[in-house]
């Protein structure tokens, strides 16, 4: 069953980002789901499973939904735990956040690109953006609602992550998630970092979770989880990772949540897909039951078997437990189930260090 369900209320967005997988839009798309077929949405992921989903709402920006707080608290009702993916605008007021906590809402998340006002803004593309970002970072702290920030590696990005890590470490934050960019939406003319780079900055996020007080999460690198695996078979040649292992590193025993495996989105129309960055539309939430498709499609059963990987993650013994990025993948070679090429492990080099097959 998943793990996570997102879904994106709009994709009305102030903001101009470089890398926006949605490609967001200045106004509402008439299309959107309609308040009530929100809350059949909210219940089609309440009945997934006896083990309700982390439900995210997110966009474009979810801020621009005048019928926001009514879905928050209606998902909260159903039982849901809820968290919101505000955009870094003058939108998140501090009257909004307050009704969005007292309706229930458990946890925000904003992204942060920068360590500069400066950095930030040209990758958001909208001057301030830096500034409503640290005050919407204030705003939730003082009403104790929990934060995560969001970062993205890329090329252009790369040199200020030490930079980034430093200005995370001075915020009062829960998690930071790093997401290496997927070259879909408005990423297509953005550039990646290479693999062998890749390489080293999973290493270093295993080095700085060791120290750092928030925990350190990856989208589409889940190659974070066998760069975990294989760190602390050197500290610990006898065992796994333990449970406190697992939970400072945002592991998901026995595999990391990736692209329709422990993931389902929902976007703006009620299409759904494997993930947002692999937007491959499966059914409909306005004629088709969520569950379902999660369960029966044959896109979603391919992404979740690991034996079905092609090339190199095919012969990993680690497909198990990361599977390589699915959209990256599908981005790069058009085929869902092809070798992660921002991967530079290969296959059969440290058979000492590897998990049980």
């Amino acid at each position: 069953m998943p793990f996570l369900v997102i879904w994106e209320v709009t994709r009305a967005c102030a903001l101009k980002c470089v890398h926006c997988r949605a490609d967001a839009i200045g106004r509402r798309d008439p299309r959107e789901l309609t308040t009530d077929e929100g809350f059949r949405l909210i219940d089609q992921v309440r009945a997934i499973g006896p083990r309700p989903p982390i439900f995210v709402l997110t966009g474009g920006d979810p801020m621009r939904r005048p019928d926001l707080a009514r879905l928050v608290r209606y998902a909260t009702e159903t039982g849901l735990t809820v968290a919101l993916t505000p955009s870094g605008t003058a939108a998140a007021t501090r009257a909004r956040l307050e009704e969005l906590k007292d309706v229930g809402l458990s946890r925000i998340a904003v992204s942060l690109d920068g360590p500069t006002p400066e950095a930030h803004d040209a990758f958001r593309r909208v001057r301030g953006s830096y500034g409503w970002t640290m005050r919407i970072i204030e705003e939730a702290t003082a009403l104790g609602l929990p934060l995560q920030i969001n970062s993205t590696i890329s090329k252009a990005t790369l040199p200020q992550l030490e930079s980034m890590a430093e200005r995370i470490s001075q915020l009062p934050v829960t998690l930071w998630a790093l997401f290496f960019l997927v070259q879909t939406g408005r990423g297509v003319g953005i550039e990646q970092i290479a693999a062998d780079e890749c390489e080293r900055v999973l290493n270093d996020l295993y080095e700085l979770s060791l120290t750092s007080p928030f925990g350190i999460k990856t989208t589409e690198a889940p190659h974070y989880q066998r760069v975990v695996w294989q760190r602390e078979r050197e500290r610990s040649p006898l065992g796994p990772p333990s449970g406190a292992v697992e939970r400072r590193h945002q592991l998901r025993a026995p595999r990391g949540v990736n692209d329709g495996n422990g993931f389902v989105f929902v976007d703006h129309i009620g299409s759904i897909c494997p993930s947002g960055f692999l937007p491959i539309p499966r059914g409909n939430v306005r004629t088709s039951d969520l569950g379902d498709v999660y369960r029966t499609d044959e896109v979603f059963l391919r992404l979740r078997n690991a034996n079905a990987l092609l090339g190199r993650c095919g012969r990993c013994r680690f497909r198990e437990i990361c599977g390589g990025s699915r959209a990256r993948a599908f981005a790069a070679t058009g085929a869902v189930m092809a070798a992660d090429p921002l991967c530079a492990y290969e296959p059969g080099t440290t058979e000492e260090l590897l998990p049980p097959a």
